[in-house]
């Protein structure tokens, strides 16, 4: 990529934020996409609830990368949170996909955000793109936050979606905010039995992997963001016990966790064993392929 003009919603966020800086620290012009009036050259309006996007500022952007969404692990399920994670995800990305449809020269690739939720709970069995959508809530709303992209799809813009896994950072996001803290307190632990696998990516590599999806003009649909090699619950409190050097012999019981976080205890408790076949066919490397390093990346 060189001299590449990028567009991207969702640019605060934990991925959002590192993707803008990767771009910018190699020259990269980044367009960011606001829900107000901009206050600077780098910024264009958008608004998801009345379906707007000020495409004007979009003209000549080589691609866009939509990340905005509200955050999965923020609040308890509620009903309204349901409709609300629901929501941000179908209107925003309908409303981007048509904005760049309607356009007479759009940017050549839609890179969409998903996530590995689209399989539901594989158990002990490997998962990749050719999966079908598995049962439950987040599995159903992905499956309707990927089709929400159709238009830009029928208007021949090559369109890709990130299913994008655990994302181990300690800048933000679950890891950062919830995860490491509990572990520095000496308060951290499996979760149920801890025998279901969870299906990370370091920070640095979901950026780099999004990256190279824009880049390569092969991959189309969907393109799981997850490293190579996924470790258990267990695993990954063994892990985060050795790296901080701090003991890991609580748990939190299944049924408390259930009590303490209703729907969201299900994701947290289910079991996602999903390889990044799509990444690996293309050439992808991974700087972080395992559980230990990609524990590691967040630490350092």
């Amino acid at each position: 990529m060189s001299d590449m003009r990028i567009a991207v919603t969702g640019s605060t966020g934990l991925i959002g934020t590192a993707l803008v800086r990767s771009l910018r620290s190699d020259g990269h012009e980044v367009v960011r996409l606001v829900r107000r009036p901009p206050r600077a050259a780098d910024e264009v309006e958008w608004d998801p609830e009345r379906g707007y996007v000020d495409t004007a500022g979009l003209m000549g952007c080589d691609g866009m990368v939509h990340l905005a969404a509200a955050g999965i692990g923020d609040r308890y399920w509620t009903a309204a949170y349901k409709r609300k994670l629901r929501d941000s995800r179908v209107l925003g990305t309908a409303t981007v996909a048509e904005a760049l449809a309607s356009m007479d020269n759009p940017p050549r690739v839609l890179l969409s955000g998903s996530a590995i939720g689209f399989y539901g709970d594989t158990g002990d069995r490997t998962v990749d793109e050719s999966a079908p959508p598995g049962d439950g809530f987040l599995a159903g709303l992905c499956v309707d936050w990927e089709e929400a992209a159709a238009p830009a799809q029928e208007a021949g813009i090559r369109t890709a979606f990130a299913r994008t896994g655990l994302v181990v950072s300690g800048e933000g996001g679950a890891w950062g905010r919830r995860i490491i803290p509990l572990f520095r307190l000496g308060l951290g632990g499996r979760l149920g039995d801890g025998s279901q696998y969870w299906s990370l990516v370091a920070l640095r590599d979901e950026v780099a992997a999004l990256r190279h999806i824009l880049q390569t003009e092969e991959l189309s649909g969907p393109v799981n963001c997850t490293a190579p090699e996924p470790a258990t619950n267990r695993d990954v409190t063994a892990a985060m016990g050795r790296a901080l050097r701090r003991p890991t012999a609580l748990a939190v019981p299944a049924p408390a966790l259930r009590l303490g976080l209703g729907g969201l205890s299900e994701e947290l408790l289910g079991s996602k064993r999903v390889l990044p076949r799509r990444l690996l066919e293309t050439g992808f490397s991974f700087a972080y392929p395992t559980m230990d390093a990609a524990v590691r990346s967040a630490l350092t």
